[in-house]
């Protein structure tokens, strides 16, 4: 059966925890490898190997390679939309640092028109929201049959906690970020349980998911619905995901269903039986943001996010909940940062070096609940970090050696202190808006 899915924070916390974290049952971040992400190119060849539909497409590395993929009538299409590939939201609006071309999303009829813009693209940078001014390496690009889509729906498999297994979230209004479909019409989205006594996912259940949670009436359109859905479960089972997203899940004029866009993510831990994953990582790590290999260097768990609110915190809870009172607040966050439980002076410097990589950031809030971490040592990594900023900083720390850690951050008047993480996010949102 059916279930609503009517908590839109709820939703939120899943899909952010799921696209960027992987956390155990106690709550305690594990390392993610952040390069399993997957290129665009590379969810589609991944669908379009287990049989499930997708446009056709090319991936080239060179001028030359633009130019045979078009040659002739191998790759012959109304319209082509060609797709600079790098591991960073907002291609379609970002630049090129060198050409200065507008996008790495473009849509063409003409051939050599596409073969040109994909060849520009090529050894360029693109800068988008999310990565640094520099920008990261486009070293590949995607070019594609661009398709007419007549209805955008949105479809989801995922791990969760309270059904005890894999789960289907759907919704008809697609083509849109969930979270704000969630927070507008909580009513037009469903969760549907997956039985886990067998190996599939039940034609029955498919249909039904086509029916009630895309609206279909047509019993050709929901059997290509159910096909589709069964597959992609499938491919779930089969790569050890924890997260399968698919937006849009696209019905095209001519009542064909397709698969325009994935996000896929693995459970690192079933590597081992997943050998061709690591061929993956060592692929993306050459056109990864420049922040997640000096995290990934420093051996910090950090996500790049869109807001203008740097964050360093100790603990994934904790963090999660940083983010949370900072949108309370009316604020946005600029990352996703947790320095672990074991952080020492040096990891605090780092931690900053990677925040002010970003220009976006307009404050910095350090919140630090000292258990395991000492808060005097958290203060004095701050004290000899503190060159590197040039924003506002505001600090809460509590727990082991608050008093001590408190009296030394004193003797630094450009420290902003906090008496709690409350106070904290109203003096960093305050802070942030003054800044240009």
């Amino acid at each position: 059966m059916a279930k609503r899915l009517l908590s839109s924070s709820s939703l939120n916390y899943c899909r952010t925890l799921l696209k960027s974290l992987q956390v155990t049952d106690t709550g305690r971040l594990v390392q993610c490898k952040r390069f399993l992400n997957l290129h665009e190119y590379q969810s589609k060849q991944l669908m379009l190997d287990n049989n499930i539909t997708v446009q056709k497409f090319r991936v080239v590395e060179n001028a030359d390679e633009a130019k045979n993929a078009l040659k002739g009538n191998a790759f012959t299409c109304n319209e082509y939309v060609i797709k600079a590939q790098v591991l960073a939201g907002g291609r379609g609006k970002g630049h090129f640092k060198q050409s200065g071309m507008k996008s790495g999303v473009q849509l063409t009829k003409d051939k050599e028109k596409a073969s040109e813009l994909a060849s520009k693209m090529l050894n360029d940078y693109l800068i988008t929201a999310q990565t640094t001014a520099d920008g990261v390496l486009v070293k590949k690009v995607m070019i594609a049959e661009a398709l007419d889509i007549k209805k955008e729906l949105y479809v989801a498999i995922l791990l969760d906690r309270s059904a005890g297994g894999p789960v289907v979230v759907a919704s008809p209004e697609g083509g849109v970020n969930i979270e704000d479909v969630a927070k507008t019409n909580p009513e037009a989205i469903f969760k549907f349980v997956i039985p886990f006594d067998n190996g599939d996912l039940d034609v029955v259940l498919a249909q039904e998911i086509a029916e009630k949670a895309f609206g279909f009436k047509d019993s050709a359109l929901i059997a290509k619905a159910a096909k589709e859905l069964c597959n992609l479960y499938k491919l779930f089972l089969r790569i050890d995901a924890t997260q399968i997203e698919i937006n849009p899940f696209g019905v095209t004029p001519d009542d064909q269903i397709v698969c325009f866009d994935a996000k896929i993510q693995f459970d690192e831990n079933a590597e081992f039986r997943q050998k061709w994953i690591t061929s993956i990582e060592k692929e993306n790590i050459e056109s990864a943001d420049p922040r997640e290999l000096l995290a990934k260097e420093y051996n910090l768990n950090f996500v790049p996010m869109d807001g203008s609110i740097g964050c360093l915190v100790n603990g994934a809870g904790l963090a999660m909940a940083t983010m949370d009172i900072i949108h309370h607040y009316g604020g946005s966050p600029a990352n996703f940062l947790d320095v672990g439980g074991g952080v020492n002076q040096t990891g605090v410097e780092n931690a900053f070096r990677l925040i002010t990589q970003d220009p976006k950031v307009k404050a910095i809030l350090v919140n630090i609940f000292g258990g395991i971490v000492n808060c005097e040592i958290v203060a004095r990594g701050l004290i000899a970090a503190i060159n590197l900023v040039n924003v506002p900083l505001v600090v809460r720390l509590e727990g082991t050696n608050q008093e001590s850690a408190r009296e030394l951050l004193k003797t630094i008047p450009s420290i902003i202190t906090a008496d709690d993480l409350d106070d904290a996010a109203k003096k960093v949102v305050r802070m942030a808006s003054t800044v240009k």
